[in-house]
């Protein structure tokens, strides 16, 4: 009995983590290069290569992982805005083609406005959930369209757009890239509704999973349109559950300790609505549900993916079953010891969790 879970791992272009420093050159290519082939080992099912307005670029980083690889998918965190979709939509036809129909795309609106500045981008929050609207248009007529077409809208204008290379997954019956896509202010959900094959949460409660599902449900029902959801946890592991928070509080207090070696302040929470909703269910408590932990996501103020769930890996796979049961059939899974830990996972947890789905899946047809 198959499993219909997706595991996505991460991969970045040098060892970095909150307990981990950065530490030479921003791109280590054989780091890379064993990170990638780390995840493939260890029987990921796509690897999420992050967009940064300081750091490596994600499409070219990319390529580089797919060209050391052989099976493993990928998902390129793409930031709509700051290239023109008709151009967009080209690349990613051809890293399609060149990773041999292995590429998904998450695309990020942008959740700081400081962030986005630094690449020139001067829309406020709603107006780039807006832009992202119409540029998901612009990339799936292109990939769609067998002749030139015109485009005229509120933040594009084409004449003749067309292009030659066209996907391999629409060649196989599917009519784009996967879009993955995140985002849960009142201006993301209609988006999300609208062109969201996977929409993506962070680590959040059962409680808040289940409200933000919900509604992203409704949304695309709007549209005619299903939903596939995907939570992000940072796995803690050890062989028993006193060791594995044990662990925790030690990468608490590294975490703790680098942002004062590195002059950071506790920091307030980061603009996006993700980031407060993490900051809301560390308001719950450090340990909320069976087994999540949000000490790290509070201490750095809610940025990126923090929350944890700590335990064996028998109890973590567990816990993943809670958010399988609220309909989320991908989890996004990074540790703070990057590589080091895509590789334990899939000693145990990975497994594990396919078997536990597939038994509950098994029984639930039984029963039928």
């Amino acid at each position: 009995m198959s499993s219909p879970m997706e595991f996505i791992g991460m991969i970045q272009g040098q060892k970095v983590s909150e307990v981990h420093a950065p530490s030479g050159p921003a791109i280590d290519r054989d780091y890379v290069k064993a990170f990638a082939q780390a995840h493939e080992n260890a029987g990921f099912d796509r690897i999420l290569v992050p967009h940064h307005s300081t750091g490596p670029d994600a499409t070219l980083t990319v390529a580089y992982a797919a060209s050391v690889t052989e099976r493993i998918h990928f998902m390129l965190a793409h930031r709509p805005g700051f290239v023109s979709p008709t151009l967009a939509a080209r690349q990613f036809a051809s890293l399609d083609q060149f990773s041999g129909g292995r590429l998904a795309v998450h695309y990020i609106s942008g959740g700081s406005d400081d962030e986005q500045k630094r690449d020139g981008d001067w829309l406020d929050h709603d107006q780039r959930y807006a832009r992202t609207d119409e540029y998901l248009e612009v990339l799936h007529k292109v990939w769609q369209s067998d002749k030139p077409f015109d485009h005229e809208g509120a933040h594009y204008r084409f004449q003749n757009a067309f292009s030659e290379v066209k996907p391999v997954q629409t060649r196989q019956g599917k009519p784009h890239v996967p879009v993955y896509f995140g985002g849960a202010s009142a201006a993301a959900i209609p988006v999300a509704g609208r062109y969201a094959d996977v929409y993506a949460l962070w680590g959040e409660s059962l409680d808040q999973a289940r409200e933000l599902t919900t509604r992203v449900r409704a949304e695309a029902a709007k549209h005619g349109r299903s939903v596939r959801f995907s939570v992000s946890f940072r796995p803690i592991l050890a062989q028993t559950e006193a060791a594995a928070w044990a662990r925790a509080e030690t990468i608490l207090a590294e975490t703790k300790r680098l942002r004062v070696v590195q002059g950071y302040n506790r920091g307030g929470p980061q603009q996006s609505e993700g980031a407060k909703r993490l900051l809301a269910a560390a308001a719950q408590g450090s340990r909320v549900d069976k087994r999540l932990w949000t000490a790290v996501a509070e201490e750095i103020g809610g940025r990126s993916n923090s929350t944890a769930l700590v335990g064996t890996p028998e109890q973590v796979a567990d816990a993943l079953l809670d958010y399988y049961d609220l309909g989320v059939t991908t989890f996004l899974i990074r540790g703070f010891d990057p590589l080091e830990d895509a590789s334990d996972y899939g000693r145990a947890l990975i497994p594990r969790t396919h078997e536990l789905v597939a038994q509950r899946i098994a029984s639930a047809r039984k029963a039928a």
